[in-house]
């Protein structure tokens, strides 16, 4: 037969002790998380065990991603609590996103208890490639006679330099 006990002496004490040291001041709550980059994605995930999905409020504004998820007890009127050491009450993240990334295309999903957020790198800070004028010549002086170079030697010298990277 199993069964839980219902008076654990040591268990009460760090109760105890952890009420009196924490009077008067706010317990932080934070969201574990994990966060990643694949490709051009950012991916975050924020473990919300227990949580619906109606009880997370995910806001964005300007960088700062905002996460609240709202943890209640599963008990009804007249259960008798044997014992209850989860936590409960809202709990917070926020995110400072860089300029790199594009939170106006973040996704966000739940599943299994967790919160995944994809958030794409911005497609004004990709690397892209900048085409020279067609047909257009730059000289140096400092190279003498025969330094003039065609946009087209310059671009294959370009690519050959990167290509090499």
């Amino acid at each position: 037969m199993t069964s839980l006990m219902r008076f654990d002496p040591f268990r009460e004490l760090d109760r105890l002790a952890e009420q009196t040291l924490t009077a008067g001041t706010r317990v932080a709550r934070t969201l574990p998380m994990e966060a990643l980059r694949r490709g051009d994605m950012l991916l975050v995930y924020l473990d919300v065990p227990g949580v619906l999905p109606d009880d997370i409020d995910l806001t964005v504004e300007r960088n700062v991603v905002t996460v609240r998820v709202r943890r209640t007890p599963a008990r009804q009127e007249g259960d008798e609590v044997i014992i209850d050491e989860r936590p409960y009450g809202e709990f917070t993240r926020q995110l400072f996103l860089g300029d790199n990334l594009d939170p106006d295309r973040m996704t966000a999903d739940t599943s299994n208890g967790v919160l995944s957020l994809t958030i794409p790198v911005s497609e004004k800070s990709k690397p892209r490639r900048i085409p020279l004028g067609s047909g257009a010549t730059t000289s140096s002086d400092a190279g003498g006679a025969g330094s003039t170079v065609t946009a087209e030697a310059a671009t294959a010298s370009a690519t050959d330099r990167s290509s090499a990277v």
